[in-house]
Formats: C-alpha cells, sequence, structure tokens
C-alpha cells in the first residue's frame, strides 16, 4: 500500500491518476472510493473531502478522459499534417483510444458533463469535442451553415463512436486499415 503526505491538493490529483490505473484494471462499475483510498494510503475520510461520493469520482475520472482524448486527437491531427489527412487520423485516434482504455472510455461515455455537446459554448465542451467542432469548422465550406456543420461533427462523432462500440463489443475484429478506410474524412466531410 502507497503511504504519503498528501497536501496542498496533491490527494486530490492522486486520487485521479490511481483511479486511472485501476480503470485500467477493471470497469467503473468495480472501482470503490474505500478501496481507492486503501491504495492511496489515506482514510476513507480523507478522500471523501475530495470527492463527496462515487459520482463524483467518476465525473472526474470521465473529464481527465475527454482531456486525454483529446490530446491525442490534436497530437494525430498534427502529426498527420492537419487538414483532411489530420481530420482522418483525429477518428482513428478516437477508435485507439477506445481499444487502449475500454473502461475509462465507457465511463466517458455515461459520465460526459451534462451540457449541449454540438452546440453548447465550446469552451465548455472538452478538448476532445472542441477540436472535432474547430477541424470541421476549417474543413467545410465558408458558406455551410451552423446546423449543417453541426450534422456534420454528429456524422463523424457517431462514426468513430459506434465503430469503437462496435470493436469493443467483440461485434467486429480490430482492423487499422479497414478502420482508416472507414474513416476516409473524403467520405464523412460532405453533406
Amino acid at each position: 500500500m502507497a503511504t504519503s503526505n498528501y497536501h496542498h491538493g496533491d490527494l486530490r490529483a492522486a486520487a485521479v491518476a490511481t483511479g486511472l490505473r485501476m480503470l485500467g484494471e477493471r470497469s467503473a462499475d468495480a472501482l470503490g472510493l474505500r478501496e481507492l483510498a486503501r491504495e492511496l494510503g489515506v482514510s476513507a475520510t480523507a478522500l471523501y473531502r475530495h470527492f463527496p461520493n462515487k459520482t463524483a469520482l467518476l465525473s472526474a475520472l470521465a473529464a481527465e478522459g475527454v482531456e486525454a482524448l483529446g490530446k491525442a486527437q490534436r497530437q494525430a491531427n498534427k502529426k498527420a499534417g492537419g487538414g483532411e489527412n489530420g481530420f482522418t487520423a483525429m477518428g482513428i485516434a478516437y477508435v485507439e483510444f477506445a481499444i487502449s482504455n475500454p473502461a475509462l472510455f465507457r465511463l466517458m461515455s455515461r459520465h460526459a458533463a451534462d451540457i449541449d455537446l454540438l452546440e453548447g459554448d465550446i469552451d465548455t465542451v472538452g478538448s476532445a469535442m472542441r477540436g472535432l467542432r474547430e477541424t470541421v469548422a476549417g474543413l467545410t465550406p465558408a458558406a455551410m451553415s451552423a446546423r449543417s456543420r453541426t450534422a456534420v461533427a454528429l456524422r463523424s462523432w457517431s462514426l468513430v463512436h459506434g465503430l469503437a462500440c462496435l470493436i469493443l463489443d467483440g461485434k467486429i475484429e480490430y482492423d487499422a486499415a479497414m478502420v482508416r478506410k472507414v474513416l476516409s474524412s473524403r467520405s464523412v466531410l460532405n453533406d
């Protein structure tokens, strides 16, 4: 068991990091605050000061996952040189993130922030959705209506999310070449 002297916010950050690690070993349903406290070497009371209940912990883990996904997508976009190739790379990064982090991915879907991800304030939607919306806006014609851009973003999100879920649920085998072909930006950017 890890023992440390947590202060000045270190416990919250350590709890999130440890919770993410534990999600690599089990589902979110099997993650408990008392077990997390034991893993951290602190009292449950100390942990409850940062997370009053399991839902608060899961929401914090989901938010951290959204930011990690957004970072992976930005890196993929940049590595592919942006544009349509970058957009396709963002979709591939989404699917690969889901495959590499299945419990976290499912948690992110269930504990997403209670905001309108497609039309809400772009500063509140999280880095993954912000990246999707900004990239769609940059790749679609300037004359395209906001509603049509929203449809393109929803189509793109639905495609990568559905593909990731089909793979995670064992309905189809993961095939990197097929994922790339399915997510070709030319097929999803048109409206």
